[in-house]
């Protein structure tokens, strides 16, 4: 529109890069330790996922990424820091119920909580776990980081006076918040490719393509049109939402399996 020119494509790797030239100024002496700690946990996490390990064992690694994360916020002692930090805690708290599960929910379709056995089995997971398929959409707004559910950092600057939890961060340690953010993208993608994802040849990459382009666009959507909420509406909508959705979901798998096989 009016012929404007915007920023190109690969202008976020550009950004990183520049964050690592600049000094490094710390305000804490422990922010940086915890940073990487937390690109750590999820390089950890995203390894035994895409390995095939254990789907319980990397939700639980990835919380403690996030802990580290939280933990280098409360290091420096801001209290714009502080507060974004508390709502990164109130964000884990609205999500993890759902994370787990969709664990036991996949423990009861497959009999495994191995992401091999998981994802190479007769069938998709979201032929038995429909409405849990819906429910991490939801949250995938919250660990995406995405409006109406960007409450800890947000990354448009007319929703923020200063920038959340990552208020006190710079150079080095932003640019690696910034990095580990893309793995936690590509892994969160990656959990939704495993509900529809089975020995189908061919058909599976087609499906995982198709589904993970739908979603994406849904996401980018509500991203555009939805305004941040108040964080009890999104802890009270998530616990609503994983409860009544999972309870359901996970009383009529038995049913489902025996249709299926």
């Amino acid at each position: 529109m009016q012929s404007r020119v915007g920023p190109p494509i690969l202008q976020p790797y550009y950004d990183v890069m520049k964050l690592f030239s600049k000094e490094r100024v710390e305000v804490s002496s422990t922010q940086s330790i915890y940073v990487i700690a937390y690109l750590l946990s999820c390089i950890v996490a995203g390894a035994a996922f895409f390995f095939g390990g254990n789907f319980l064992l990397v939700a639980f690694v990835l919380t403690l990424g996030s802990l580290f994360f939280i933990m280098a916020a409360y290091s420096t002692r801001s209290p714009y820091a502080e507060v974004g930090a508390e709502r990164e805690m109130l964000q884990v708290m609205a999500y993890e119920p759902m994370v787990l599960l969709m664990a036991v929910a996949f423990y009861m379709s497959c009999g495994s909580f191995d992401v091999a056995t998981i994802i190479t089995g007769s069938f998709p997971m979201i032929a038995t776990c429909p409405l849990l398929f819906i429910g991490f959409v939801y949250i995938l707004l919250i660990k995406l980081r995405k409006s109406p559910f960007d409450l800890s950092m947000s990354h448009h600057a007319h929703q923020e006076l200063v920038k959340g939890i990552t208020t006190e961060l710079s150079g080095h340690d932003l640019a690696v918040v910034e990095i580990t953010h893309w793995y936690e993208n590509v892994m969160f993608f990656g959990w939704l490719a495993i509900f529809v994802m089975w020995s189908g040849g061919w058909l599976t990459a087609l499906v995982v393509i198709l589904t993970l382009i739908i979603v994406y666009i849904f996401v980018i959507w509500v991203d555009n049109n939805y305004a941040r909420v108040k964080w009890k509406r999104m802890l009270n909508s998530t616990w609503w939402l994983a409860f009544v959705l999972g309870a359901i979901n996970l009383s009529v798998i038995p049913y489902i399996l025996r249709l299926i096989l």
